[in-house]
């Protein structure tokens, strides 16, 4: 069975590649966060350097997965790099893999007015699921993100983060560990990128990524109209945002942004709002 998981942050279009495979890949079990979900605990484990718990932790999914009688499976969500990509790796070692990689600027955008929504009120039906976890140390953490406590957050030279700045470096942190995952593995060849949302609707691209598997469509023609997984809130990016990612990156070490440098974010045409400029930032 081909098995294939996806590097990538929040909101970069993870449930639509579930939906893209689902309607349109032969013999594809397509999944978006099946359970067990690797969000909260894990990603706490993972900082903590706790294998052996998220090992625990994934043998429920390994037997889920192992279970299904098709030829291929996909599995779409953002938890595989920052809780159990590694402990993936013991068992599935031929696996494949998708980047996605959206703006920076629209993924923290997204990401925070999500989490904003989630804590109303009128939207308690829409996430009805715990938000909140407690780790060993008896600090409270939000079950979809970082747990804030990763070296990343403290090499960045600012006294105070703004909520989408812990964003903004989330994204960063998971860049960084989709390459150092890649070299580690020597899983290059093995992995196909997506710049998100633009590909996603690209025919020819996505032909070229069901081939880079040796894929067979289910039709003719390659369906789009799948469901989106639209924020209620639009993303919109202001200059405000542009000045507080400028801000971290001025503030951030080199040692996290030589990666922009290369591919495949070379190849992008916002990569240059990844660069350190020399400019008086302020609150």
């Amino acid at each position: 069975m081909l098995k294939i998981f996806v590097l990538s942050s929040g909101r970069s279009g993870t449930r639509y590649l579930t939906n893209l495979f689902k309607y349109n890949i032969k013999g594809c079990v397509s999944k978006h966060e099946p359970l067990p979900k690797m969000f909260g605990k894990p990603i706490y484990w993972y900082n903590e350097q706790r294998v052996d718990k998220i090992r625990k932790h994934f043998i429920w999914k390994k037997r889920r997965i192992n279970s299904y009688r098709t030829h291929f499976y996909i599995e779409t969500n953002n938890a595989f790099l920052k809780s159990f990509s590694d402990v993936a790796m013991e068992f599935f070692q031929d696996m494949k893999l998708i980047h996605l990689i959206r703006n920076p600027l629209e993924v923290a955008r997204s990401e925070l007015n999500k989490e904003i929504l989630i804590h109303k009120t009128l939207t308690k039906i829409i996430y009805p699921l715990p938000k909140y976890y407690w780790g060993n140390d008896g600090n409270k953490y939000y079950i979809w993100s970082l747990t804030k406590k990763e070296k990343i957050y403290q090499d960045v030279n600012l006294k105070f983060l703004t909520p989408y700045q812990n964003y903004l470096l989330q994204w960063i942190e998971i860049e960084n560990r989709a390459m150092d995952f890649l070299k580690k593995y020597d899983k290059h060849r093995d992995c196909f990128t997506l710049f998100t949302p633009r590909d996603l609707n690209y025919i020819k691209k996505l032909s070229k990524m069901f081939e880079f598997f040796n894929l067979k469509i289910k039709n003719e023609f390659i369906n789009t109209s799948v469901n989106k997984n639209i924020g209620l809130v639009p993303t919109i990016v202001n200059n405000e945002d542009k000045r507080q990612l400028q801000e971290l990156i001025n503030h951030l070490p080199e040692k996290y942004l030589r990666i922009f440098k290369e591919k495949p974010y070379s190849e992008i045409k916002w990569n240059h709002i990844l660069k350190k400029k020399v400019l008086k930032l302020s609150r």
